[in-house]
């Protein structure tokens, strides 16, 4: 891994907040995502399961993980079962854990090897009354592919038929929504690299480059100050381009006069950043652009102010579209009397900022949660309004990292240019 391993404190941390929420007997089980085809005998890049990652810090294929608190064995309160590494392996793969380094880096002090698992979990199931099992139920996931954990909860279907199955998502969702320092920490550390790369890319920006080469300086920056890559596939976007929300062909020239949208984030220790920022390519605002751009940006800071204790996001998100409603009616959008008029369920300003303003951020760029808990000191979330003009080319996005607290909400990427004078002034900078 590039990165620097976090302390084992979070993950012990994490488990012991967890299994509060297990019901008396219970077991909980989780695995590690499964290598992903890619093509002919090749693997994509190996990204780990983010609740088997945020109680363990194991950053592996082939782990699971088995919490077993009220076990009358004490060896198997905790276990986690791993590959055995060996010779073979070292040469073609390189090194993998062993069970002192599984031991240090999760905390976790029962390790055995995953041939022994069959036989050791099956005793420990036997044991347990109720079994919680893991899914990814993030709203917005959808797949055709059973993973790991559903392929396990059918063999314990079939396996143990009169056991008690309940759901370990809801916990985790409860759990992962507030963020401990460390975490923040990591977050902070990937917005960091953040802020170098978009420093970087403001410089080399000019008319006739091509968005996949900004891409490039991004990576490279990235890469070299220890991230992983990207939290999420980077959204280079110029011209007519940006008003395409989720455009990541990143494979057009940058035009003189156009705006420049991009969307993009490292991913340190699994921790994700996510930042927008909307620039001239040719340094200069037009005076059309900057009257949109502080429209988005009033819009911005208003909403930030709003990330608070007590409302939830739900409600927060109503509330960001009636600022935006006002400023559309500013820069001459939206009329005021048709905005008088118009119908509740299909707001006016959606035509031309028709996305959420916040998401909750962590182990995912897209972290889960729930949107209708009330707002808690902990939570991250993203702020990001935009304002869409297709029939003008323009294309306005602005984006920061806002931790909840019990005062002001602090914002993670406040030393990154978001002015218009300060982000032409940085664009003509040697």
């Amino acid at each position: 891994m590039k990165y620097k391993p976090l302390s084992s404190k979070l993950f012990k941390q994490n488990r012991k907040r967890f299994i509060q929420h297990l019901a008396p007997g219970a077991i909980a089980v989780f695995h590690a995502n499964d290598l992903m085809p890619r093509s002919g005998d090749a693997y994509h890049k190996f990204r780990q399961n983010a609740d088997l990652y945020y109680l363990s810090g194991l950053d592996q294929e082939e782990v699971v993980i088995a919490l077993f608190p009220d076990c009358v064995n004490p060896k198997w309160r905790e276990v986690v079962f791993t590959k055995r590494t060996n010779e073979k392996i070292a040469i073609w793969e390189g090194e993998k854990y062993t069970k002192e380094e599984v031991r240090k880096v999760s905390g976790i002090q029962s390790v055995y090897w995953l041939e022994d698992m069959d036989r050791v979990l099956t005793e420990m199931l036997i044991l347990s009354k109720v079994i919680y099992l893991n899914g990814n139920e993030n709203t917005r996931f959808r797949s055709a592919v059973p993973s790991k954990d559903i392929r396990f909860l059918e063999d314990i279907k079939r396996t143990f038929p009169f056991h008690r199955i309940e759901r370990s998502q809801p916990i985790m969702k409860q759990l992962r929504m507030i963020k401990s320092d460390i975490e923040i920490g990591a977050i902070q550390k990937a917005v960091d690299l953040t802020e170098k790369a978009f420093r970087r890319v403001m410089k080399f920006t000019k008319p006739g480059v091509m968005e996949y080469e900004i891409e490039a300086e991004m990576t490279h920056e990235f890469i070299r100050n220890g991230a992983t890559g990207h939290a999420y596939e980077p959204i280079i976007a110029s011209g007519a381009n940006a008003c395409v929300l989720h455009y990541v062909e990143n494979n057009r020239p940058c035009k003189d006069g156009d705006l420049l949208l991009m969307d993009f984030g490292a991913e340190y220790a699994n921790y994700a950043a996510d930042m927008t920022r909307t620039i001239p390519v040719n340094g200069k605002f037009t005076k059309r652009q900057k009257k949109v751009y502080k429209a988005v940006l009033n819009v911005m800071r208003a909403s930030t102010q709003m990330l608070r204790p007590g409302t939830t996001v739900d409600k927060y998100h109503k509330e960001v579209g009636k600022i935006m409603e006002s400023e559309l009616i500013r820069i001459g959008l939206l009329d005021k009397t048709d905005v008088k008029n118009q119908s509740k369920d299909n707001p006016l300003y959606k035509k031309y900022f028709m996305h959420g303003t916040s998401h909750h951020l962590g182990l995912d760029v897209h972290d889960i949660g729930n949107f209708f808990a009330e707002i808690q000191p902990g939570m991250v979330f993203t702020c990001e309004p935009g304002i869409y003009i297709r029939e003008e080319g323009i294309g306005i996005r602005l984006e920061d990292d806002i931790v909840v607290t019990d005062g002001d909400p602090i914002n993670m990427m406040k030393n990154i240019p978001v002015e218009p004078k300060d982000i032409e002034d940085c664009m003509h900078s040697k």
